[in-house]
């Protein structure tokens, strides 16, 4: 098995190499995760192959790998930080094939909701215009491979003290055919496009533009600090919402004040009418993008302090030091 390799965004001004150390710490509760276990014990005899680097590979079998708890838990499987006994390389291992993918610091999930609700304070316009700037150049790469990644979501955006953005969970994406998705049921529902939970809008498929709306939704939630619909009793109430509704539109409030570029931006990518949404060769000529190609920011400083009052637990370990 190979490592998966996560689409990795660099935005540190100027570039520069990460100081941090792995310590490897044994699980402290010395309770193994059972799922964990079953996986173990049902793929003893199954080998494969890590890539850690160009210049490391090593044939491996899960006893090659320590459990040190559990990162996070979605939908389609939990995540769990263990190291790679024979290295000493400490990585994020998914599902039940085993995926290994490089530990990063924390996901923008945890991140926001640390920035909203624990320090009561928000994400600075300038650290969200990098951001966006660096989603579009990924999701605009991808694109061009022909690749819909179908579940663009806060908890699927990883960063690192070094700057680094990591776009992650491509297990649901899709292969367009000529520009077309068939699969219609994939990815994360509260952040779907409508044309893609109206099965009437859907007869035909989707393209990048769905992903297009759902940058709209998890740029809204990073702004904001909230999710931009009231939570959905039933996919009934989801499909009224989101099908039938107004689309979410961001605005400036009482609390907080953006400007015009980056509404303009978010409310673009949040059109309702797929027909009439831009695509990302539109919408890396927006002059908010433009803005911040030119302008520097200093992302991973503020990344830092932002880590360094985040607490690190033995079940949920944000960073590694």
């Amino acid at each position: 098995m190979g490592k998966r390799k996560a689409l990795k965004l660099n935005f540190a001004n100027p570039p520069f190499k990460s100081t941090a150390r792995f310590t490897l710490n044994p699980n402290p509760t010395g309770v193994q995760n059972p799922h964990i276990e079953r996986l173990r014990t049902h793929s003893i005899e199954s080998s494969g192959k890590l890539k850690i680097s160009p210049e490391q590979h090593w044939d491996f079998t899960a006893e090659d790998l320590k459990d040190l708890g559990e990162i996070g838990r979605g939908a389609y499987g939990s995540v769990n930080k263990m190291v790679h006994k024979p290295s000493g390389q400490i990585m994020a291992v998914k599902g039940d094939c085993w995926i290994c993918m490089e530990l990063m610091s924390t996901s923008f999930d945890k991140f926001y909701k640390y920035v909203y609700s624990v320090l009561d304070d928000v994400i600075p316009e300038e650290i969200l215009g990098k951001i966006t700037l660096a989603l579009m150049c990924k999701l605009n790469h991808i694109g061009n491979c022909k690749i819909v990644h179908s579940d663009i979501k806060p908890s699927n955006i990883l960063l690192d003290r070094s700057g680094n953005i990591k776009l992650c969970d491509f297990g649901i994406s899709g292969q367009l055919v000529d520009s077309i998705a068939k699969t219609r049921d994939a990815g994360c529902r509260p952040y779907m496009a409508p044309e893609r939970i109206d099965p009437s809008a859907s007869r035909q498929g989707y393209d990048v533009r769905s992903d297009v709306w759902s940058l709209g939704i998890t740029l809204y939630e990073l702004a904001t600090g909230r999710f931009p619909y009231p939570k959905w009793n039933s996919v009934f109430d989801q499909l009224t919402q989101v099908v039938k509704g107004d689309p979410p539109q961001l605005s400036n409030s009482e609390e907080r004040e953006f400007s015009p570029s980056f509404i303009n931006f978010v409310n673009l990518c949040l059109t309702k009418d797929e027909s009439k949404r831009p695509k990302y060769k539109e919408l890396l000529k927006h002059p908010f993008i433009l803005m911040y190609e030119e302008r520097t920011v200093e992302v991973a400083c503020y990344v830092c302090k932002i880590l360094d009052q985040m607490p690190a637990t033995p079940s949920s370990p944000m960073y590694v030091d």
